[in-house]
This record gives C-alpha cells, structure tokens and sequence, in this order.
C-alpha cells in the first residue's frame, strides 16, 4: 500500500446532485417539483412546522414553573472542606481559599452541605449552610459564619 494509491472505500462517497444549472441539471424544475412555496425563491419554511400537522411543542401539554428568583448555590459537602484543611494546614476557610483551590468558581455562591465528616477545627466562611453542616463544624469547635 503506497499513499499515492488509497482512495475511499467503493460506494462510500457520492457527488450531490448540483441542481438549479440550466437543462443538464435535472429538467426545467431543478428538482423543486411544480409549483407550490417550496418551488420559488426566497421560500422558508417556519420552525417546528410539521406539514400542518399539530407540531410537537403544541401536543404536549404546558407544566412546571420556574422562579425568576432562585438563587443558585454551589454545593460544598464537609468531606471537602476536610480535605481542604488538611491540604493547606488553614484555620480558617473562606470563600477565597476555595476559590484559589479550584474547588469553586469566582461568581459561585458557596453552601456548605454535611456529608461526610469533618474533624479539623476550622472557622468556614460561606453564603449558606445546612443545618448538619452548620452543627458538625460547631461541634468540632469551629463557627459557621454567613457571608453575603
């Protein structure tokens, strides 16, 4: 096998039919059939059209709701913030240090979650905490202090 012999596979590649190129092309309608919109220039068939037929976002029934004010917490569970205490020997854990650990981003908003088991004495800074989680750092002796 030499580079200047490969070609594809037989069959496996075809040329489009190049319509709309005088009488050699396909006859006098370039393959667009006889009248009708979709036989004219400028033709553009709506969105979700399905031939008249009830399109799919109208069969199915409307549900659900969504609030113009959720607030969007990053989920931080304390066997994360365990790992984060031993990495960098810190005391104290705000925001910024996990910022700078990778562990959230700079726009997210930080809740701190109790799973898992915390066993550092550590003073953590977030926006929001679970009750668990605010009671499992208060018991280890740290504090749960809420930031905006």
């Amino acid at each position: 096998m030499k580079l200047h012999t490969l070609k594809p596979a037989e069959g496996s590649t075809k040329t489009n039919k190049r319509l709309g190129r005088g009488q050699g092309s396909g006859g006098s309608t370039a393959g667009r059939g006889h009248k009708g919109a979709q036989s004219r220039s400028g033709y553009h068939k709506k969105f979700g059209f399905e031939g008249g037929q009830m399109p799919l976002q109208r069969r199915i029934p409307k549900f659900g709701f969504k609030s113009l004010n959720r607030v969007e917490y990053k989920a931080i569970n304390l066997d994360a913030l365990e790992a984060l205490a031993q990495k960098t020997n810190a005391t104290s854990i705000n925001v910024q240090l996990m910022i700078d650990n990778g562990i959230v981003g700079k726009n997210d908003l930080v809740k701190v979650l109790g799973r898992g088991e915390l066993k550092a004495k550590v003073n953590v800074e977030a926006h929001a905490f679970s009750a668990t989680a605010a009671k499992a750092i208060e018991t280890v002796g740290g504090s749960a202090t809420t930031v905006k």
